[in-house]
């Protein structure tokens, strides 16, 4: 489960430019559900999610996580963390094994294989690079990538790319899977495909939170929660789980 208590997000504090982009915001989010966070532009989606990605700190509130794994929890956990006040090492340590991302422009290193970039957030674990080879092999098989592994990712499409992308978010094997408008760049169908691999990631017990203002998402039947973001407010206040 994933908790906010009154969380506030303040960019340029103190300085006549002064932004809120999240302005008190409680919310809870189920373990095993897809939830979107629904909103135009500029209405503090994405930083939200940077927020409960451990991307970004609140300015004020508190962010807590439960069932959290991390190198500095007794046994690698899993535990119960507040992650406010944790130094950058420890949130990276978080940010590594409970989270996987998919981002609005996939961010995928041109010029190097669909394999090796499912690999890439494997490379600071310790692990072997044999097992995260077979592993990253295993997911883009999953995806129906299996004959692209060995393809440059520019030389991909559209949809493929998008696979590859969550296939990467994979990698680590993370309970939470973030995802900022993932259909930005998707045609209608895509977005349906898309959304039904979300789906897949839900039944095999993974919480999804996807930041979108796309209605293809949050209409989607495979959606279980929307929560309506303006200006840095939850709308109504909405915020269980």
């Amino acid at each position: 489960m994933i908790e906010l208590v009154d969380v506030v997000k303040t960019y340029h504090a103190g300085q006549p430019n002064a932004f809120r982009a999240v302005d008190g915001v409680s919310l809870t989010i189920a373990k095993g559900r897809i939830s979107v966070l629904k909103g135009p532009s500029g209405s503090g989606k994405t930083t939200l999610l940077a927020l409960i990605g451990c991307m970004a700190r609140p300015t004020s509130g508190r962010v807590r996580l439960q069932g959290v794994r991390a190198d500095f929890l007794p046994g690698g956990g899993p535990g119960d963390l507040d992650v406010t006040g944790l130094s950058e090492r420890f949130l990276t340590s978080i940010r590594r094994a409970t989270f996987g991302f998919i981002f609005q422009h996939f961010n995928l290193v041109r010029g190097i294989s669909a394999l090796d970039n499912v690999m890439l957030p494997a490379l600071p674990t310790g692990r072997s690079r044999a097992s995260f080879q077979r592993h990253a092999g295993e997911l883009l098989g999953r995806f129906g990538l299996a004959k692209q592994a060995g393809t440059q990712v520019e030389r991909l499409s559209g949809g493929e790319q998008q696979r590859v992308a969550i296939a990467r978010a994979l990698i680590n094997d993370p309970e939470v899977i973030l995802a900022d408008e993932p259909t930005a760049h998707l045609d209608s169908r895509l977005s349906e495909d898309l959304m039904a691999l979300l789906g897949d990631l839900r039944a095999s017990g993974r919480t999804v939170l996807i930041a979108s203002h796309d209605p293809a998402v949050f209409t989607s039947p495979f959606v279980d929660q929307v929560l309506e973001l303006r200006d840095g407010r939850l709308v109504g206040g909405a915020g269980g789980d």
